[in-house]
């Protein structure tokens, strides 16, 4: 029995992701679970790169993040159904946070989108490849 399915979506990719993300509401409702979606920032803020950009850049970030998931999920599964799920928004490496957020949510099942990769994915392996790989649990890849 599931718990909770935990779907994770790229909010940089417009729309690319709503199927991913209704796909995960209909398996947790399948299993009355609770649903939880992350999506991740990059973290710019432990190289050279922060000294780029304005001290409350991460902050900014981090709103602007919880305001399009949210919107995301109002879209594809109405304000109704939002109120029931979990947002997440993490910073990292994508394929990390995924996995960590898996872990102290109790996720038994993972929803993960794979997109058409490029080339640079078949040397370093996409981001679905690698929660695929690492996860503990049970993984869902939606194409």
């Amino acid at each position: 029995m599931t718990n909770s399915v935990l779907c994770a979506v790229d909010i940089s990719n417009g729309d690319l992701d709503v199927h991913v993300l209704k796909k995960a509401a209909a398996l947790a409702q399948m299993e009355d679970a609770q649903l939880d979606v992350v999506t991740v920032l990059p973290d710019f803020g432990e190289s050279w790169v922060s000294g780029f950009f304005q001290a409350d850049f991460h902050e900014k970030a981090l709103e602007e993040a919880q305001t399009k998931l949210t919107d995301m999920c109002v879209a594809a599964l109405g304000a109704e159904r939002n109120e029931t799920v979990r947002h997440v928004v993490a910073t990292g490496t994508a394929y990390q946070e995924i996995l960590k957020t898996a872990e102290s949510a109790g996720s038994d099942l993972i929803v993960i989108g794979a997109h058409k990769p490029d080339f640079k994915d078949y040397l370093l392996g996409p981001n679905a490849a690698r929660v695929v790989r690492h996860s503990n649990v049970s993984v869902f890849v939606v194409r």
